[in-house]
């Protein structure tokens, strides 16, 4: 039986998600998912709250991924089911509108991450082949264009996330090559490293860091994507074990060598102005490299954390509706494709309406903030969930980390952090638009006496 009352299987008498994801696939889907617009497109907006120390938030950012990633590689071989975070939230805590929120927020994450690997796509990357052109509108129509990828069905999906992967992979490759050249060469300015952009010591210095970690985080989230593919991938409890682990650590350690050949190549305040801050690092790295080619490679990096951001949110609104937490209609499937119809359509607006009021910082650490609520929330679930036992082997993580991994989130997420107004104010407004949607939903289980709340 499902945590509502309502039979997990499938309730609403839809054909069930294909199990298509190999232990290989899963694999490539977290690093592509994790790679991708955080590092390509941010990386200069954490230079500018940090200065040339750019490596120090993302090493922290990476250590405060790995505690969680844990948490939910216990949680996801414990509950193979495609509602990730919510599913957790409802076993833990029991609270259908905590559910809902918990829910709603790992959806508007996702979308919100879209939203920015949207704005770098129709940024300084794209300008290298066209010059000056209308952002937003390349935006929207970028959407639209990975929406109707999406609706073909998961294999094509994640079958044309392995194509990107590879590509953005070679991009950063290439960076990594620029800078042992810079390093071999005597190149590059290594006192750059050391440098912090917050004037003086102590309180305004920890802010600096925690702000810039807050941001530099948004290059780490993916990895909670894949556990809404739960119920689409083969042996999920030993799949997901690998999967998860295996690629935080490949793009922790490709970003912190990033970030040290960035601030080795150029000045933080070029990096900090630039929608394209390693196209910068390609150009002043002192090997002939086409920056026509690297910008390409780029586009298709954040092509891909957008096309996995919607594959993620489409299905948390599938998995959910059919736990009865959101309408039934999010759980329409397409009838050749089994693809989840309704749930594409419906975050596929959302996304345009982010597209097109946020630039790329605000709607990344928007991205950051609202997924470390999440996480702080996953973290607690899985010590309060040592209780519930299930009746096949999975992984189980060392209790300290969970309890780690709540508290730095919960730091991050808060006011120390140094984060804008406009991040608290679009996460606010979005969770506004949860309450009057539960609120909807509410209703309409009591019209038709299903609500057994």
């Amino acid at each position: 039986m499902s945590t509502t009352g309502t039979p997990e299987a499938t309730p609403l008498n839809e054909p069930p998600l294909k199990r298509v994801i190999s232990s290989k696939l899963m694999i490539l889907f977290v690093i592509g998912d994790i790679l991708g617009t955080g590092i390509y497109a941010t990386t200069g907006k954490v230079a500018g709250k940090v200065g040339g120390a750019l490596w120090l938030p993302f090493a922290i950012g990476f250590i405060v991924a790995l505690l969680t990633a844990a948490s939910y590689v216990e949680l996801v071989g414990k509950y193979p089911k495609a509602a990730g975070a919510a599913l957790y939230t409802q076993k833990a805590f029991k609270v259908p509108f905590l559910t809902f929120i918990v829910a709603f927020m790992v959806m508007c994450s996702g979308l919100s991450s879209a939203s920015a690997a949207a704005r770098a796509f129709s940024g300084d990357y794209l300008e290298e082949f066209t010059g000056a052109i209308p952002s937003t509108l390349i935006a929207i129509l970028f959407i639209l264009a990975l929406a109707s990828l999406a609706l073909r069905g998961v294999s094509e999906s994640v079958k044309t996330n392995v194509v990107l992967t590879l590509v953005e992979l070679s991009g950063l490759l290439v960076i990594l090559a620029i800078g042992l050249w810079a390093v071999l060469t005597g190149g590059g300015e290594p006192s750059r490293l050391g440098d912090f952009e917050a004037e003086g010591t102590g309180f305004a210095l920890l802010t600096s860091v925690l702000g810039a970690t807050a941001l530099a985080f948004f290059a780490f989230v993916g990895f909670e994507d894949s556990v809404n593919m739960a119920e689409e991938t083969k042996a999920p409890a030993r799949t997901f074990r690998k999967a998860i682990f295996i690629g935080v650590a490949v793009t922790g350690t490709i970003y912190v060598l990033v970030a040290l050949v960035s601030s080795l190549l150029v000045e933080y305040t070029v990096l900090e102005k630039s929608s394209g801050p390693l196209l910068e690092v390609v150009k002043a790295g002192g090997v002939v490299f086409p920056p026509k080619l690297f910008a390409g490679i780029a586009l298709f990096a954040v092509t891909n954390s957008a096309l996995i951001n919607i594959m993620m949110a489409s299905r948390l609104c599938y998995g959910l509706a059919n736990e009865r937490v959101l309408p039934r209609a999010m759980g329409k499937v397409l009838p050749n494709r089994r693809t989840p119809v309704n749930g594409i359509i419906f975050v596929t607006l959302l996304a345009i309406g982010l597209v097109s009021t946020g630039e790329i910082e605000g709607l990344g650490d928007t991205t950051a903030f609202l997924l470390l609520c999440v996480f702080a929330v996953v973290n607690i679930a899985v010590l309060v969930l040592r209780k519930d036992r299930v009746d096949h082997p999975h992984f189980r993580t060392w209790t300290p980390l969970p309890v780690l991994g709540a508290i730095t989130a919960i730091i991050l997420a808060s006011p120390l952090a140094d984060r804008a107004a406009d991040v608290y104010i679009r996460a606010g407004v979005l969770l506004a638009l949860g309450v009057v949607l539960w609120a909807i939903n509410k209703v309409a289980l009591k019209v038709r006496g299903e609500d057994r709340t």
